[in-house]
């Protein structure tokens, strides 16, 4: 095995994590509070689109991020308003969700672009770490990527500390173990929720952003292919920490990114294959861990004051 075959790999897998990463962290937060967010697939798709669509109209990478992120954040709200207020089953509002979401973008794709295929052409504001770069084989596979790279895994240890030191964490997790007790102590469930919910849209947003302003620059209908669902099932297998959620995630990204490597190393493997991986191995993790599992006791129960 040579250097140049780790370093692909491992740079490979880091980016193709980034999304995961994301999108698995927003699902622990809203999962936490007992809300199973279905619709996360159609978030980051929305993500993509709009994200996409803003940075290729201003040549701004930045904007395009900020739009992606809102456009998760009002499909959380949206996800929120009907599971939440309406009381709707969370399974049927996440998978009308998602349908919508697809929906939406491929049409409006189509009308704004027709058969183009344009590339969003956007500075990914690359950094380059002096100190890091240096180390063999590690340093060029960290060094150099864009500063949302950076920043999405210092989110990691930013939600770790947010969900397990915080007030808002302990009235995350009250409100998806006893919402009727958190309510009884002076938590206001809805608002707990809806702010979870909001952050799950919100970070669902920013993956999709991420794949298609930073990583790729070009949008595709239907281009998340199961990653928001891989997401959620990361989310689940890592236990809700975002520092387990992390290494699920790297894992995942180098099932993704194998593809390179067998390339590097000239193994001729046929592409249908490797991009069956990633959800062979999430439904391996699923099968070998779905005992270990101890879901949230009000996980998709909807909350409703005064009823029990």
């Amino acid at each position: 095995m040579n250097a140049a075959f780790v370093t692909a790999m491992l740079s490979a897998a880091l980016v193709a994590a980034v999304p995961l990463l994301l999108a698995s962290l927003g699902e622990a937060t809203a999962e936490k509070a007992g809300l199973l967010n279905l619709g996360i697939e159609g978030m980051m798709l929305s993500g993509c689109f709009f994200g996409f669509l803003a940075a290729y109209q201003t040549g701004s990478s930045t904007i395009g991020v900020l739009a992606g992120v809102l456009a998760g954040l009002l499909l959380g709200l949206l996800f929120g308003f009907l599971s939440i207020s309406l009381q709707v089953d969370q399974t049927l509002v996440g998978i009308a969700i998602t349908i919508l979401g697809a929906g939406v973008t491929a049409f409006l794709y189509r009308d704004i672009f027709g058969r183009q295929n344009p590339s969003a052409g956007v500075d990914a504001h690359l950094v380059n770490i002096p100190l890091v770069e240096s180390i063999p084989v590690i340093g060029p596979a960290i060094s150099g990527k864009p500063l949302l790279f950076y920043i999405a895994w210092l989110l990691v240890p930013a939600f770790a500390f947010m969900l397990n030191r915080t007030r808002f964490g302990l009235n995350v997790r009250a409100v998806g173990e006893y919402p009727f007790a958190a309510d009884a102590a002076g938590v206001s469930v809805y608002r707990t929720r809806y702010a979870a919910i909001m952050i799950g849209g919100a970070m669902a947003g920013l993956a999709g952003a991420f794949l298609a302003v930073i990583d790729l620059q070009l949008f595709q209908v239907g281009m998340t292919v199961g990653l928001g669902f891989i997401g959620l099932a990361i989310a689940m297998v890592g236990g809700w920490n975002p520092w387990r959620i992390a290494i699920t995630a790297i894992m995942f990204g180098l099932l993704r990114s194998l593809g390179n490597g067998l390339q590097i190393l000239g193994v001729d493997v046929r592409t249908e294959f490797i991009t069956m991986l990633p959800y062979i191995g999430i439904m391996v993790a699923l099968v070998l861990l779905a005992g270990r599992t101890a879901l949230p006791s009000a996980l998709g129960v909807p909350y409703a004051r005064g009823r029990r």
